[in-house]
């Protein structure tokens, strides 16, 4: 299932930036919440993006794999997917932000979800 390739790679993204969110609370002594630190809060956001995003994108991939998408056009939408997660996450996690990489990582995340939803009622439907 090539789903689970994308899955287990943005599994190790999301760990990653959990990991991060941990180091920014020691450092800054931060336990729960962000404490009003900046550090805090732009790593928790960072993490929690994609938390929002990353599932929405990785049902939609399974269900069109499920559906009979060729496997090479399942692998196009999850090097996307992938793509605009860790370009997402490395833009905005920056300080200062690296804006033109947070918005690629958005427009490709976005471009994906529409298309496998798309292709989702096109499957249902047909």
């Amino acid at each position: 299932m090539v789903t689970a390739l994308y899955a287990g790679l943005i599994a190790l993204l999301y760990l990653f930036l959990s990991y991060n969110v941990v180091l920014a609370r020691r450092s800054q002594r931060v336990s729960v919440g962000d404490g009003g630190d900046k550090l805090v809060r732009k790593r928790m956001r960072t993490h929690a993006n994609c938390a929002e995003y990353a599932p929405i994108g990785l049902i939609l991939l399974m269900l069109v794999e499920m559906q009979g998408m060729p496997l090479w056009l399942v692998h196009v939408f999850g090097l996307i997917l992938l793509a605009g997660r860790l370009s997402h996450a490395y833009g905005f996690g920056s300080t200062p932000q690296i804006v033109p990489l947070r918005k690629l990582g958005m427009y490709l995340t976005l471009l994906m979800i529409i298309c496998t939803a798309v292709a989702n009622i096109g499957y249902a439907i047909l």
